[in-house]
């Protein structure tokens, strides 16, 4: 605690040290921080002049410095003035006027100089704030001070406090940018004049001792009474504020000397009670103790009353508290009472009631029931109030809202869901026969009872009807439809729900599905499944639809927040995908694959007329009447405004033909009724849409047969492709320069790709001569050239074997400058020995060069039962198909003999139906 301070000699002049927003007290231990370089050469100097054993040796001047008046922005800069009288005055306390106008600027902040404990430790607030030491009024530089990294002015003489404190060097250490010290108050002092201001503050000063005690004077040993009775009220409410123990025992101890020591008592406690720095100011300049201990006594009652005040508060939180429990407690005895006296009043438990009978009907399975009734008691026992009660009460509306045991009706009849799904979508027969079969089996197994729902995955680009195909689904089955958006979806707990151990926690995406549906065999449609986030620090959200979309384990799927079982069985799950690429493959093996590829023009077509131009029609505020668009019109807005699988974009471009007509049918609407009576002014509104007008309504056509429109050339030949979104073409370009018989690829290739030019490149290197490319064996076509090989599109990456074929065919094309018609495509892998090997996605690729113009394609021998099988009949009629075994079969047909062959043999089959 307080020190007991030798008799230490104050010298007559001494360093001065002025502090901002601080006050020091004689028996006050503070540490303060010197950061600025201009309050530095004092510390510098005594580092130098002291050693470290005499530091204690060392006295400073710790004098306050009233803060000056802020100057109006508009002003001159007037840091120096200050408008209170704060000259320097010889008289120990001072007029009581300018005593008046100097406290009133100081900032009344809540420091307090606090002492040290036994460890060395400072006990209370932070330790105050150094003036910087200005040299000659130049300008401050450097850190410290109250603005942080703001410029402070230099310190005014006429701004330092008439009273101080000398201290001594407690400890003095270097730190980032200046020292840490630590200064013992010793005595007060009383300036008398600045002797010096440069480098750092020398003053003389004369010593304020505290006379001794005159226990004659009984003035004074009353209040010293007084002084010991409300410092022992003070620190006995102390106690009740957890302070540490050897503090509390080192205070009262202190407190026992207060009648040999009243002027160290009252700096002590001073320094330890909540006080402003005018407050602690009044108490430095009180020399006097009769002037000194009444100051003192005030504060201190002031204290006591703020702590009773804090004291009061917290027994009447605590009582509040303990009400509650004993009122709790009351009731649940009053309960027991009247339940023995049969006195129970039923509305007391309307709300058990209510849930009680909200299971009942929900006919729940034994093991929920279990579970609902445990839940049951507990909330029986819990106050309304408690936050746990709500978490049971939210559980078990949970558990009596979902459809344990409410199905709906299958509608079996096979025939009216086949009209159900012919009449919602054109095509997609494989799906539709999926269905069928599962309607048929469960009519035949109704009576047993153990029909598992199938669980469908329908892969395929956008556009093609995936989701809308679910809902015509349940409509055709008369099954209620649930859809659920799985893009995006990171975390595993929005599957199977949070656990009930989180706060807010709720049921997973799958329970909440079930209780909007209100039956527990609704289709649930699980959109966008290939865009389910992937594995990370919440967990793998495509692991947890291992147990959903398990037939063999999702009768007993739980949910972590329901915690029991629940029988996801008679539940028909279809899944929608753009690509299989991304979807794990166990999930993967769980789902039967159903692909539906793109749409050929003739599909879309039919699609146009049937479904996207009526739809669009209502949409828009017309009648099917109102608006005829011809069969060549649809047909030249899908091919000349649309180069997609699916129909998303052809239906925007209709909408876009049916908005015109509507501006023509409501301006026709306004012409037609004038002022005079109803007669038509102009001609009558047309409802038709023909080929002429699409070009007038749409703009310029967006697309052109890419192949048609093209020359044949030398090095360049058609491919097919095939991606997550569809099929499509792919033109590879072969240029030769002069070189060192290097090859370079670009336009976004992939390894597999890459691995396929080089294999082409050295089987038409190794056959250069019986391809007619050299004049002899052994000759190396490329010893003086190098070859680039580009494929166009780079902003879409490129990969897979199927363009084997189709780069040796470019290659060849290139070294013998003969061309491949542009109306040809092909795909198939080779091999280094010139076999050509099967490959997959046919049918989008042959749709997509339908598309394109293609009229000629060549492929694998073994890809022959994939055109027959999947390729629509139209489109076979209208393109060439040749298949080979080898790849001297596919030059021959691809140059049309133009090419000389000295070896191979040609086994091709050739399947024309144009």
């Amino acid at each position: 605690m307080m020190r007991s301070n030798p008799s230490i000699p104050i010298p007559r002049t001494v360093p001065l040290l002025p502090l901002h927003d601080k006050v020091l007290l004689p028996g006050v231990v503070t540490r303060l921080q010197i950061s600025r370089r201009d309050s530095i050469p004092l510390f510098e100097k005594i580092l130098r002049s002291y050693d470290s054993k005499d530091l204690n040796k060392c006295i400073i001047g710790v004098f306050p410095v009233h803060t000056p008046p802020v100057p109006h922005p508009d002003s001159a800069s007037s840091n120096d003035n200050d408008d209170g009288d704060n000259g320097h005055n010889n008289n120990t306390k001072g007029s009581s006027s300018s005593r008046k106008k100097k406290l009133s600027s100081i900032s009344k902040s809540d420091y307090g100089g606090y002492p040290l404990t036994d460890d060395g430790a400072v006990v209370g607030s932070n330790a105050g704030q150094v003036v910087p030491l200005m040299s000659g009024g130049g300008p401050a530089s450097g850190n410290g001070g109250r603005g942080g990294s703001q410029t402070n002015p230099p310190v005014d003489p006429a701004h330092i406090h008439a009273t101080g404190c000398a201290a001594r060097l407690v400890r003095l250490e270097r730190a980032v940018g200046g020292f840490t010290v630590m200064l013992e108050g010793v005595v007060r002092l009383r300036l008398n004049k600045i002797i010096a201001q440069t480098p750092f503050f020398e003053a003389d000063v004369t010593p304020l001792l505290d006379r001794p005690v005159d226990k004659n004077d009984q003035e004074l040993q009353d209040q010293i009474v007084a002084l010991k009775s409300t410092s022992k009220e003070f620190v006995s409410l102390l106690q009740t504020l957890k302070l540490p123990a050897p503090v509390l025992v080192q205070l009262q101890k202190f407190l026992e000397n207060v009648g040999v020591i009243p002027g160290q008592v009252v700096d002590l406690l001073m320094s330890t009670i909540e006080s402003t720095n005018e407050e602690k100011l009044m108490i430095l300049d009180a020399a006097d103790l009769k002037e000194r201990i009444p100051k003192a006594i005030e504060l201190l009652t002031r204290q006591i009353h703020v702590l009773k005040i804090s004291q009061k508060v917290h027994d009447n939180v605590e009582g509040k508290l303990n009400k509650k429990q004993r009122e709790f407690y009351l009731r649940q005895q009053i309960a027991a009472i009247k339940e023995e006296l049969g006195e129970k009043d039923a509305g007391e438990d309307d709300e058990m009631t209510t849930i009680e009978n909200r299971l009942t009907a929900a006919n729940l399975p034994a093991e929920v029931q279990k579970a609902a009734d445990r839940e049951m008691k507990r909330l029986r026992k819990m106050q309304p109030a408690s936050s746990e009660y709500s978490v049971i009460r939210n559980y078990l509306d949970w558990l009596g809202d979902l459809p344990w045991s409410k199905s709906s009706e299958d509608l079996l009849d096979v025939e009216r869901a086949r009209k159900q799904l012919n009449d919602d979508h054109h095509g997609l027969e494989k799906v539709k026969r999926r269905i069928l079969e599962y309607l048929a089996v469960t009519k035949l197994q109704q009576m047993k009872g153990d029909v598992k729902g199938p669980i469908l995955c329908l892969v395929g680009p956008p556009g093609v009807g995936k989701t809308s195909l679910g809902r015509s689904i349940a409509t055709a089955m008369g099954r209620k439809f649930h859809r659920i958006s799985l893009g995006g979806v990171w975390d595993e707990s929005e599957i199977r729900g949070h656990r009930r151990t989180y706060v807010g926690a709720l049921p997973g995406l799958i329970i909440h599905g079930l209780k909007k549906c209100e039956v527990n065999n609704p289709v649930f449609l699980l959109d966008e499944i290939d865009k389910v986030g992937s594995r990370g620090h919440h967990g793998d959200p495509s692991a947890a639809f291992l147990e959903v979309l398990d037939p063999e384990q999702n009768n007993t799927f739980t949910d972590h927040y329901l915690n029991v079982p629940f029988d996801l069985s008679k539940v028909l799950f279809i899944a929608t995908a753009n690509s299989l690429d991304t979807i794990p493959a166990p999930l993967l093996d769980r789902m039967e694959l159903i692909t539906i590829p793109g749409y050929t023009y003739a599909e879309k077509l039919a699609i146009a007329t049937n479904h996207l131009l009526p739809k669009q029609i209502r949409q828009h505020g017309l009648n099917d009447d109102d608006v005829k668009v011809t069969q060549e019109a649809l047909l030249k807005v899908a091919t000349g405004y649309t180069r997609e699988s699916g129909v998303r974009h052809l239906e925007r471009e209709i909408g876009s033909l049916v908005r015109a007509k509507a501006v023509e049918y409501a301006e026709a609407q306004e012409r037609r009724w004038s002022n005079d009576g109803g007669t038509l002014l102009q001609p009558d509104y047309h409802p038709s849409v023909a080929v002429t007008d699409v070009e007038e309504i749409l703009g310029q056509e967006k697309y052109v047969n890419e192949v048609t429109e093209r020359t044949p050339t030398p090095g360049v030949v058609t491919g097919m492709a095939y991606n997550g979104v569809g099929g499509g073409i792919l033109f590879i370009e072969v240029s030769q320069m002069p070189g060192k018989g290097n090859l370079q690829l670009t336009g976004s290739l992939g390894d597999v790709i890459k691995e396929s030019a080089q294999i082409a490149l050295s089987w038409v290197k190794g056959h250069g001569y019986d391809l007619g490319l050299t004049t002899g064996h052994g000759q190396n076509i490329m010893e003086k050239s190098d070859v680039h090989i580009h494929m166009p599109g780079g902003g879409t990456p490129k990969d897979g074997p199927s363009a084997g074929i189709a780069l040796v065919c470019a290659l060849v094309s290139m070294f013998s400058h003969q061309t491949v018609p542009a109306t040809t495509a092909m795909t198939g892998e080779f091999t280094l020995r010139g076999l050509v090997m099967p490959v997959g996605g046919i049918k989008e690729k042959v749709i997509a060069a339908h598309r394109a113009g293609v009229r000629k394609i060549i492929m694998p021998l073994r890809n022959r039962k994939d055109v027959v099988s999947d390729v629509p009949v139209n489109v076979r009629e209208e393109i060439e198909f040749f298949y080979a075994s080898t790849v001297w079969e596919v030059l021959r047909e691809a140059f049309e003999g133009r090419v000389a062959v000295r070896a191979g043999s040609v086994t091709a089959a050739l399947d024309s139906r144009m």
